[in-house]
């Protein structure tokens, strides 16, 4: 990936540039009062995310809850993908049109060490393999300086059904 405005600059994250009917995910959808609300941002040839994981995210009493673990990857991951995908279409993150949105088409993550709470966690993720409509996305979370998790992710495009569009709006929650 070329270099964007990264964290240490706070510009747009991707989630910030979907399209309001694909901003309701649990981990990373702008709209969804009860998801966790993740950021991703460029950071060179790499994107990240910082999350402080809550007291509810437990797995046992100090540790993370596998679950989020993967939840983290997953969603970090779909914002690299759709980030590269845009930015092979000649776009840079900011602009006004919306970023595509993608869905898992696979998900595989490594558990290498208990990941602590009360610390926050760093998901970093690079694009190792890019084609047409989908990307491989290669993702480590950290908590501190420790790798705790390392996953790889198949990411493509949201297929027709998923987009925006007259049909979209039954689908929307409230």
């Amino acid at each position: 990936m070329e270099p964007d405005a990264g964290p240490a600059h706070r510009g747009p994250a991707v989630q910030d540039r979907y399209p309001d009917d694909f901003a309701w995910c649990y981990g990373c959808g702008r709209h969804n009062p009860a998801g966790l609300h993740l950021k991703t941002y460029p950071d060179g040839d790499e994107t990240v995310t910082v999350f402080e994981p809550r007291p509810e995210h437990m797995a046992v009493p100090g540790f993370v809850y596998g679950g989020l673990i993967a939840s983290l990857i997953d969603c970090h991951s779909m914002a690299t993908a759709s980030l590269a995908l845009y930015r092979r279409d000649g776009h840079r993150l900011g602009d006004p049109e919306p970023v595509p949105r993608c869905v898992t088409a696979s998900l595989k993550v490594d558990y290498l060490r208990p990941t602590p709470l009360g610390v926050p966690l760093t998901v970093r993720g690079r694009v190792v393999e890019l084609g047409q409509r989908k990307a491989v996305v290669e993702s480590e979370l950290y908590a501190g300086e420790t790798l705790c998790a390392r996953g790889q992710v198949v990411a493509v495009l949201a297929p027709p059904a998923m987009t925006p569009g007259p049909a979209g709006a039954e689908r929307r929650p409230g």
